[in-house]
């Protein structure tokens, strides 16, 4: 069965199917299979980056499913090291060749490496491709509030989306905040944390089981009802199937406060001042 997805609005005119399918450390030779199943289930948007490697398997996904290209919001990333005005022009080429497409519908600066201080210079290219039409909408990827508040200052181009490390262990509410008054949506990557250690609690065990749901889809629907854009990743179907089946239940308001209390500030990544 497929599910149909809702839209959230972008601050460019633009809109994004609310949930979609990551293929983080997806080999490229499973991804293909993979991102069938997923487009076949009904997800109509893909996140995938450079540096996962499997840009040509989505692509082979996407052809491989008959969903036409124009029905999928489709995302890539621009890796650390290819970051500055010409840098990134070359590796947005690079990686629309593997994609086998002539434009993505969201492009996204992977990590802001501040010590490189190359995030402004970058965003300007971003702007120049989206001024060309080869990227429908431009945004980054665990920004903090003062890179985001840095790239609108400096050049008065806000991001549409910030994808940031967000589940119930670690709510960033500090940087959703900084979106939030930027009008950037807010994007969740590794949505459900560790997976096996916080879908074990007893907290979302018996959400879950008031709804009839699972743990996982529990906590997929806090993402959606607290207005984020959200990208589970799984390579087994009945899972891709069941992540996406969340649209016939709705948390109540004590349900979201019990996962709300779950916050105990457990970043899984990279901290973005740290990494290079």
């Amino acid at each position: 069965m497929a599910f149909k997805v809702p839209t959230l609005a972008l601050n460019d005119g633009n809109s994004a199917p609310q949930i979609g399918f990551g293929v983080f450390q997806i080999p490229d030779a499973e991804t293909a299979d993979a991102v069938a199943i997923a487009l076949s289930a009904g997800y109509r948007s893909i996140d995938t980056a450079a540096i996962y490697g499997n840009e040509a398997g989505v692509r082979q996904g996407i052809e491989r499913s008959g969903v036409p290209r124009g029905d999928i919001f489709l995302t890539t990333k621009l890796w650390n090291a290819e970051q500055g005005f010409d840098e990134t022009l070359r590796a947005f080429d690079a990686s629309l060749k593997k994609l086998g497409t002539d434009y993505v519908d969201m492009y996204l600066i992977h990590w802001p490496t501040p010590k490189r201080d190359r995030y402004v210079d970058t965003w300007k290219a971003f702007i120049r491709l989206r001024e060309e039409g080869r990227i429908r909408s431009i945004g980054v990827s665990n920004f903090q509030a003062g890179h985001l508040d840095r790239i609108v200052q400096e050049t008065g181009v806000v991001p549409v989306v910030n994808q940031i490390e967000l589940h119930p262990d670690f709510g960033q509410r500090d940087v959703v905040a900084a979106n939030a008054r930027h009008k950037v949506v807010t994007e969740s990557w590794s949505p459900l944390g560790q997976g096996g250690d916080l879908l074990k609690r007893d907290t979302l065990v018996d959400i879950g089981r008031k709804h009839g749901k699972t743990p996982a889809q529990v906590v997929l629907r806090w993402h959606v009802q607290l207005g984020y854009m959200v990208i589970p990743k799984s390579v087994t179907p009945e899972r891709i199937a069941a992540n996406i089946d969340i649209f016939d239940f709705e948390l109540s308001a004590e349900d979201i406060k019990a996962i709300d209390a779950l916050e105990a500030g457990n970043r899984m990544g990279p901290h973005p001042d740290q990494l290079n």
